[in-house]
């Protein structure tokens, strides 16, 4: 037990879920041993508690760093903007020249609003939309953070949103009043939303949906959601929240030919300041000045000015490219070491955002995974989200790590349990004892 791990075991008795943010508990990834906190990091390294440094192939923030740990010419903008001031009375102006930027970057929005974190903004943008329609019916695929908006699928039924990628998403607090105002599709089922929208056809106030998923929709799925939603003369929001800046410099609904009328976008745009943009078409997003969205920190000048510090050195230095490429080969080398170990396993997902699963077992190879490369030096579990500060030396010597791993598991097949040395991780939402 070092230093993060016992801070963590104090933290439980004074934070209620030990964390603000499920997917940085430890009990996701390494329970008892993940370290828990950092001291410093840069680049792509981070050192905990106990001094000791690790190699970040893992979710590098959460997916928020896309040009790495500590980038100079984001933060030497940020400590500039702070020695002038992050706060004031008057507003800062980087908000226009976003706002502008944005637009550049996708020419069919005409209207921006801001938040600060990707929840909040997904919140927004279905303010945004039941305040256009006038309709209270949101249908959504995919997961959307935790707002009540969202959350509120599930007290219609307990397990609604189980297939929505996070189980377990408790709606309580939630007011139940609230029930029959969200309802689920799974991304890529047509037919599903179509018989959602037969059903509350007259009530349905806007349509929301991921830009990507693990998996390749059908030619057609995207064509009828379009074609539905304007028929109905009622808003696509797409969430761009992670999957925004990973395939270019803007939305991935760009890329994969999905036009929305709204857009939401946060995490990877700023280089892990916070920050989030809705982006739309002013039919809609000018309905933002007839209900009450406003908060005083949504103000502050440090989001702005990371968001386009991050954005001009992703066109300057093709960000995406490099990341798509890193992803590549960390899938490349997971497939080839599955092949040459014989191990059964999936691998998929978007080259930035890559992912691998043990089909036996998976919660406990994954356990086991995290535990060995933790000694090798590397914070990693079956995700890698890449960003611009991985090299191919990182690269090399991680897949040269999961070579060793992968042989481990070769020679244990069938009782992978035997070698944890603490419990299996969690997956989902869950309380902590």
């Amino acid at each position: 037990m070092g230093k993060g791990q016992n801070l963590y075991e104090e933290a439980k008795k004074l934070i209620p879920g030990g964390t603000q943010l499920l997917s940085k508990r430890p009990e996701q990834f390494l329970p008892e041993f993940w370290p828990s906190y950092y001291e410093k990091a840069k680049g792509c390294e981070i050192w905990d508690l106990d001094g000791n440094k690790y190699i970040d192939m893992s979710y590098m923030g959460i997916g928020a760093c896309t040009l790495g740990y500590a980038d100079d010419d984001v933060d030497n903008a940020v400590i500039d903007c702070i020695r002038k001031a992050n706060m004031t009375t008057l507003n800062c102006p980087e908000e226009i020249t976003l706002a502008k930027k944005l637009i550049e970057l996708h020419p069919w929005a005409e209207m921006v609003r801001y938040a600060r974190g990707g929840g909040d903004a997904m919140s927004i943008a279905v303010r945004i939309a039941r305040a256009a329609t006038g309709k209270d019916i949101i249908l959504f695929s995919g997961y959307h953070g935790w707002h009540d908006w969202y959350l509120s699928a599930n007290l219609a039924d307990d397990k609604a949103l189980d297939g929505q990628l996070l189980p377990g998403l408790n709606p309580d607090g939630v007011a139940r009043g609230m029930k029959g105002t969200s309802y689920p599709f799974f991304y890529d089922n047509k037919e599903q939303f179509l018989e959602l929208v037969k059903k509350y056809e007259g009530k349905i106030g806007g349509v929301v949906l991921e830009a990507v998923r693990n998996m390749e929709p059908e030619p057609d799925f995207f064509e009828v959601i379009e074609k539905e939603t304007i028929r109905m003369n009622i808003p696509l929001i797409v969430d761009e929240v992670s999957s925004g800046f990973r395939l270019n410099t803007g939305g991935a609904h760009l890329v994969i030919g999905l036009h929305p009328d709204i857009a939401v976008f946060a995490k990877g745009m700023s280089n892990g300041y916070a920050m989030a943009a809705i982006i739309g078409k002013e039919k809609y997003m000018d309905a933002a000045q007839d209900t009450f969205i406003s908060s005083t920190y949504w103000t502050e000048r440090i989001g702005p000015t990371a968001a386009l510090v991050t954005i001009d050195k992703m066109l300057k230095y093709r960000v995406q490219d490099h990341m798509i490429e890193c992803g590549k080969k960390i899938q490349k080398g997971w497939n080839e070491l599955a092949d040459k170990y014989n191990l059964d396993i999936h691998v998929g997902s978007l080259y930035p955002l890559s992912h691998f699963d043990m089909k036996d077992k998976p919660l406990v190879y994954k356990t086991l995974f995290t535990q060995e490369m933790l000694k090798k030096g590397f914070l990693a579990t079956n995700s890698y989200y890449a960003c611009f500060a991985h090299k191919d030396e990182h690269i090399n010597a991680y897949l040269t790590a999961c070579d060793e791993v992968f042989s481990f598991f070769a020679k244990i097949k069938g009782s992978p349990e035997k070698y944890l040395e603490g419990p299996v991780c969690q997956s989902g939402f869950k309380r902590l004892a």
